[in-house]
């Protein structure tokens, strides 16, 4: 079911001046905006939705109907009484213009709405028909979001800076967090993979090529891509499994990690159409030595979770196996490898560019206004700096001491 948000509408057609702009000219006056917080609602518009996906180039497979529709799903299922889902839409007529979907997030401190499946997702983005100025959209979006499901702020985590919502942000969001970046490899730029790793430097291919002969002197080494759906569940088991259990060592966490519930969402998505999953492993005389699984949507491929064996780090298991990554999704015909937040050594080897990202936020009330700037702007980047700087050793005893990741 939907319903409609208590925007004024009628002053909207009295004024005759839409505020949202399609290149230089406006678009039609019979503008609504509406809210979507049932899984009935969002199949009614799915299709809608769908197709403005496919206007889409960049990198939105978190503001997906299909993500929107896993995240439903695992909710649902696990029972959550506290999720509370709030998506905007824009229509013009009939047609769907633009699509922010949310969820209201309720602690002791503070409301906030964030992005939907926001433990778990990477990116914040919207979604917005091709040719619609960013600013009028998003401005009207987030009017709607407030009013329906009043919080103290809202906040966007890992904004791409070439996406939608980087252009659209209101003039008086605040940056909290660090800086951070995302290599991406643009594969539409080569006619085929051997072209793309010609680009890659001469020695960096030949100590690739030197580690896989002495792996291979040693046994049998081979890609494989797991096709069914008990496979991809393996793949998915593993990765997270050693994810964690190195994070531990580190005495590191992350926002998906530190939730229970992510290993259980993440084997929600083995099966599912609508958002696929590409599971691959690099096995080493029939052990998976370095693994990683993601997603594909709209002819990108998502890397969401890897692992490897750091036995066999004199190798670079990661780096080995990532070319063969890139090389099956070549294969596929994708346009592109998004290799996501952070920024490591052994993706930077294989990316063509690094998009810059920052945490956004928009303070609503007096109170989201001070705990933005005293503890998201404020406190946690320095806790952080100061725990990430102290040894590996001497870290992890500290959050095992305390029961707490960072």
């Amino acid at each position: 079911m939907t319903s409609l948000s208590a925007l004024p509408r009628t002053d909207e057609r009295r004024s005759g001046r839409p505020t949202l702009v399609l290149d230089t000219q406006a678009v039609h006056h019979d503008l609504r905006t509406e809210i979507i917080n049932t899984r009935a609602g969002l199949e009614l518009i799915a299709a809608q939705w769908e197709g403005l996906e496919t206007q889409a180039d960049g990198a939105v497979l978190f503001q997906s109907c299909g993500w929107a529709r896993a995240v439903f799903d695992f909710e649902t299922a696990r029972g959550n009484d506290e999720f509370d889902p709030i998506i905007v839409t824009i229509f013009d007529g009939k047609r769907l213009l633009a699509v922010l979907p949310l969820e209201r997030i309720r602690t002791r401190v503070r409301t906030v709405l964030a992005p939907i499946g926001h433990a778990f997702s990477q990116y914040s983005d919207v979604m917005v028909a091709s040719g619609i100025e960013p600013a009028g959209a998003v401005a009207r979006l987030l009017r709607a979001a407030i009013q329906a499901a009043p919080c103290d702020a809202v906040s966007f985590l890992k904004v791409r800076s070439d996406s939608v919502l980087a252009r659209g942000m209101p003039a008086d969001h605040i940056v909290t967090g660090t800086v951070q970046g995302a290599p991406y490899v643009a594969l539409d730029a080569f006619s085929d993979f051997n072209r793309y790793f010609a680009t890659i430097k001469p020695k960096t291919r030949k100590n690739m090529r030197n580690a896989r002969n002495r792996l291979e002197r040693d046994g049998a080494v081979c890609h494989q891509i797991a096709e069914t759906t008990q496979d991809r569940l393996g793949v998915i088991n593993r990765t997270l499994s050693g994810r964690a259990e190195r994070l531990k060592d580190q005495g590191l966490t992350s926002r998906a990690f530190s939730d229970s519930a992510f290993t259980d969402f993440c084997q929600s998505l083995a099966g599912r159409q609508d958002i696929p999953v590409l599971a691959m492993s690099l096995h080493h005389k029939g052990e998976a030595i370095a693994e990683q699984w993601g997603f594909i949507h709209n002819h990108r491929y998502y890397a969401f979770v890897a692992s490897r064996d750091f036995s066999n780090s004199d190798e670079s298991p990661g780096k080995l196996h990532l070319g063969e990554v890139l090389r099956a999704c070549a294969d596929r015909g994708l346009r592109g490898a998004d290799l996501m937040v952070p920024v490591m050594p052994y993706k930077r080897t294989w990316a063509t560019e690094t998009v810059t990202v920052k945490d956004y936020a928009l303070p609503v009330t007096p109170r989201g206004l001070l705990v933005l700037n005293l503890w998201d702007r404020l406190l946690r980047p320095a806790v952080k700096h100061l725990v990430l700087n102290m040894p590996a050793g001497l870290r992890g005893l500290l959050m095992k001491l305390t029961g707490r990741g960072l």
